[in-house]
């Protein structure tokens, strides 16, 4: 079973901030619900598993990503993935293309383009239910990846261009982390509050 969906999401910042934290694969794998990077593979790929709620089932998966073509005139990117769930009765590749269009000096678009093949048990949902799941994800990514740009964009002072040194890569990896953090002591929290 296949499912193409091709999607655009406004994001609270400059095409500039939102094209540098779209080529953080493992920042931008932390804003998909249920997606954890494991591991870095040798020629630039990651390991990594995730989780997904369809129907009544929840279904595990692990496999590989990697970057296979960036663009930065463009500001685009393309990801392709595979693996298999655990119990090993469902398998699923998704092939990925993102860009980042500018709207103004402050506000852009992430626009996505994918096509997610899988076959197994998985398939048997359908796909008007993974169509809906996979919408309701994405729409949680998005939300998720614009409060990572809006944090950058107000870490950055006004009309200040891009910084690629050294320093402001660590100063915004100490804020993805600081996200993390903060975004599990929240998850920590909640769960005992339950």
């Amino acid at each position: 079973m296949k499912v193409e969906l091709e999607k655009s999401f406004p994001l609270p910042g400059s095409a500039d901030v939102a094209w540098e934290f779209l080529q953080e694969v493992e920042a931008v794998a932390a804003c998909m619900p249920g997606a954890k990077i494991t591991e870095p593979v040798p020629g630039g790929g990651f390991k990594g598993t995730v989780t997904v709620r369809v129907g009544p089932a929840t279904m595990s998966f692990r496999g590989q990503v990697e970057v296979r073509e960036v663009d930065p005139s463009a500001r685009t990117l393309r990801l392709v993935g595979k693996g298999t769930d655990s119990t090993g009765t469902s398998g699923a590749s998704m092939d990925l293309a993102a860009r980042i269009e500018p709207v103004s000096a402050s506000a852009s678009n992430l626009v996505g383009r994918s096509e997610i093949s899988m076959s197994g048990k998985a398939a048997s949902f359908g796909a008007r239910m993974m169509n809906t799941v996979a919408d309701q994800v994405l729409k949680q990514f998005a939300g998720n990846f614009a409060e990572r740009v809006a944090e950058r964009t107000a870490q950055r002072p006004a009309n200040a261009p891009p910084d690629r040194s050294g320093p402001a890569r660590e100063l915004n990896a100490f804020a993805i982390l600081w996200g993390a953090l903060r975004d599990w002591l929240r998850g920590l929290f909640r769960r005992k509050a339950a």
